[in-house]
């Protein structure tokens, strides 16, 4: 294991982004295609938020098991800012790996935005960090 590798070694780089006019359907059916429980939210490129599968599960848990009827009730009683946190801790490209798994360390979240100079660049996840260490041993 290197001591000062950077995340960059490791994220995933240009990760799938919602915008945050996005409708919240859109939203739910990339993460579901993608296999990912972790969105950026962007403006342009600057990110702005980060939404969760668990962010989701938490509003549209009353609304039924059939995802169609879901996804409408959602589209029309929420929008992404509603949900979304917007103080979302990231790193640079630069943070090594070790200082990015002491924040996920944390257990306050599972992913990490990267970005540089305003502008998102890639996301680290708890996910990343296991396949890594498994490569090490």
């Amino acid at each position: 294991m290197k001591r000062n590798e950077p995340v960059s070694h490791l994220m995933t780089k240009s990760p799938v982004t919602s915008h945050v006019a996005e409708p919240l359907s859109a939203i739910r059916k990339k993460m579901v295609d993608h296999r990912f429980h972790h969105m950026p939210i962007v403006q342009g490129d600057q990110l702005v938020g980060m939404l969760s599968s668990t962010d989701l599960l938490r509003v549209s848990y009353d609304y039924g098991q059939d995802p169609r009827h879901t996804d409408v009730v959602l589209d029309h009683t929420h929008k992404v800012e509603d949900l979304m946190t917007t103080r979302v801790v990231s790193v640079d490209s630069k943070t090594s790996i070790r200082e990015a798994t002491e924040i996920l360390a944390e257990g306050q979240f599972h992913a990490l935005p990267v970005v540089d100079n305003g502008k998102l660049v890639g996301i680290l996840t708890t996910t990343d960090l296991l396949r890594y260490l498994l490569q090490q041993y």
